[in-house]
């Protein structure tokens, strides 16, 4: 049986990427940092506890699953995150001992996926992206990610490595902080007022599942190994749009206030990335419409 260690297994991804790979056939095993409350869902075989900071642990730990995959979610994933020196530790460090771990120790590894971000793009260039766009990340989440993927270059002769940019998705589980959910929050709890900032500019949106799918498509073939890749739906929405749906879906209509801190005024209007190397790489995937995406956050079973 293919074995797959997931870093960040218990995080908004990490879960559905669980899920995804289980369902394929593959014994998935978890890192985090520590141990999760009450019992391991029925798709992982086994949750381990170990820092990406401590690599004597680390490599023991590895030695002992002998991974055929590794899918590398751990992170400090939110933008606006306070802590600075938090961000580049878990973003840039943490992935250099996962990758010095897995260069020392031999392993059959078949593929090693890393999660950068779309955000090492920037917000200053119009239109839709492709993976030859210069770079110009604009706050430390960005930085962060754009130094890891030039790390991760110096163990290309080493290591199986794909590195994947999505841009942003969403879907049930993902923490109120974010955009999307936000919305989907307010209008479950029939709010009456939700602050916005912006709500002409459009971005691309995902379906976390849709990632996922991507994700495991590229880790199972071969061309992968060496690229870099957008995951994105090559479309564009506006929060308006988002609004529009989540208020038909529901019959719930928000009041929008425009909350100045929330505005960005250097952020382009229309940013939205580009599928053909993804396509090229594993064929289009079967589209999820966002309002789609809406419907299901929103009409989900109160836990």
């Amino acid at each position: 049986m293919r074995k797959v260690l997931i870093t960040g297994i218990t995080g908004f991804t990490g879960r559905y990427m669980a899920e995804e790979l289980a369902a394929r056939g593959y014994e998935v095993h978890g890192l985090s940092y520590r141990q999760p409350k009450g019992e391991l869902p029925a798709c992982i075989s086994a949750i381990h506890c170990c820092s990406l900071n401590d690599s004597q642990a680390l490599r023991n730990l590895l030695t002992e699953i002998r991974p055929t995959y590794v899918v590398h979610l751990a992170a400090v994933s939110f933008v606006a995150h306070s802590d600075a020196d938090a961000i580049y530790n878990a973003n840039l460090l943490g992935t250099r001992h996962l990758l010095e771990a897995l260069r020392t120790i031999a392993t059959d590894l078949e593929g090693v996926l890393l999660a950068s971000s779309a955000n090492v793009y920037g917000n200053a260039t119009e239109g839709v992206l492709d993976e030859s766009a210069v770079l110009a990340p604009a706050n430390d989440y960005a930085v962060s990610k754009a130094a890891m993927e030039f790390m991760a270059r110096l163990y290309y002769g080493h290591l199986p490595l794909i590195i994947t940019r999505p841009f942003n998705y969403t879907g049930i589980g993902q923490a109120e902080q974010f955009l999307i959910p936000k919305i989907v929050a307010h209008i479950r709890h029939r709010a009456e007022v939700i602050e916005l900032g912006n709500l002409d500019i459009a971005r691309d949106f995902c379906d976390v599942r849709q990632v996922v799918k991507a994700y495991r498509q590229l880790l199972e073939t071969p061309a992968s190994i060496g690229e870099t890749v957008n995951i994105c739906s090559g479309s564009a929405y506006t929060l308006q749009y988002v609004l529009e749906q989540a208020g038909i879906i529901s019959g719930h209509h928000l009041e929008v206030r425009v909350n100045p801190a929330f505005v960005r005024s250097a952020d382009v209007k229309k940013l939205s990335g580009c599928k053909a190397k993804l396509n090229s790489l594993i064929g289009e995937l079967p589209q999820i419409e966002l309002r789609d995406t809406l419907r299901w956050m929103i009409e989900a079973p109160s836990s």
